[in-house]
């Protein structure tokens, strides 16, 4: 009986594996079906090298996503540059200096962070920041690459922290406890033994994090300013995802502006998926 519920539970595993695998193969395969014929109409160069998006131009569209794309990897690399230090850092206070009652409460509001909803840190970028921005930095709009990249710090930062501190407490005491007692002092052990022996595990947390950003589409959208051209810090700019968001109800079913919409889904998939893959490559080094 009981060899009979491992089977049972072992095919039950199995299955959850396989729909899950399956779930993302059907996904690749719809995104490639659907993305690559607008690239070949296009151009690949056109497409991915082009400056100019109007998609709703009757006469002349042009597809160009060169500005998207710099801007999702500008707003990506941007938020894991300041929300990675900042997590890895909060977590080694967390684990190891903060006193009990401190680090719990630290905790339980770093886990109410990461269950707010994207649009409400997106309304009070557009209510807070962007008006700060504006005022603070003299410009004519506070919606901009900037305000971007603070918004999606915020929204990476749980998930860093949480996985970092995951990390950190899984490193074997008995490495601190031979650094210490070779002479170090506890912040030379924490920066030269406890960082270093979860890199992995704060490499992870770096790939989530940056995929969580480069995918965020409410956000950006509301704080980023939707102008599709070159980015620059306090200009507004334009992600591949808002771009995606914006246009996707206004597209005829079956044109060529829908399909192009595909294929910056496609390209969006490509470049998450080169990401991990570079990141991960980078973990196990």
């Amino acid at each position: 009986m009981r060899r009979r519920g491992e089977r049972a539970a072992h095919c039950l595993l199995f299955l959850c594996a396989l729909a899950t695998v399956a779930l993302l193969l059907l996904i690749t395969a719809y995104l490639i079906a659907s993305g690559l014929p607008a690239i070949r109409e296009i151009g690949l160069k056109n497409f991915l090298l082009g400056t100019v998006w109007d998609s709703a131009s009757r006469e002349n569209p042009r597809f160009g996503i060169l500005p998207l794309l710099t801007a999702s990897v500008c707003g990506a690399a941007g938020a894991m540059a300041a929300g990675v230090p900042l997590g890895v850092l909060t977590a080694l206070f967390l684990t190891k200096a903060a006193p009990p009652g401190l680090a719990a409460a630290l905790r339980y509001l770093v886990r109410l962070m990461a269950g707010i909803p994207s649009v409400v840190c997106g309304l009070v970028g557009m209510t807070v920041l962007v008006p700060f921005l504006r005022e603070r930095l003299d410009l004519p709009a506070g919606d901009s690459l900037l305000a971007a990249v603070i918004v999606l710090t915020v929204m990476i930062l749980p998930t860093v922290t949480e996985l970092s501190e995951d990390a950190l407490a899984a490193t074997p005491p008995a490495c601190e406890e031979a650094s210490l007692a070779l002479g170090a002092t506890e912040t030379e052990t924490w920066f030269r033994v406890s960082l270093p022996a979860a890199r992995k595990g704060i490499a992870a947390a770096a790939v989530l994090g940056t995929g969580r950003a480069m995918g965020e589409t409410m956000a950006v959208l509301m704080v980023a300013g939707n102008v599709a051209g070159m980015p620059s810090p306090l200009r507004s700019v334009r992600f591949l995802t808002a771009g995606i968001a914006m246009e996707l109800g206004y597209a005829a079913a079956g044109s060529l502006r829908q399909r192009a919409l595909l294929s910056i889904a496609l390209v969006l998939f490509v470049l998450i998926l080169l990401m991990n893959i570079l990141l991960s490559w980078g973990k196990e080094r």
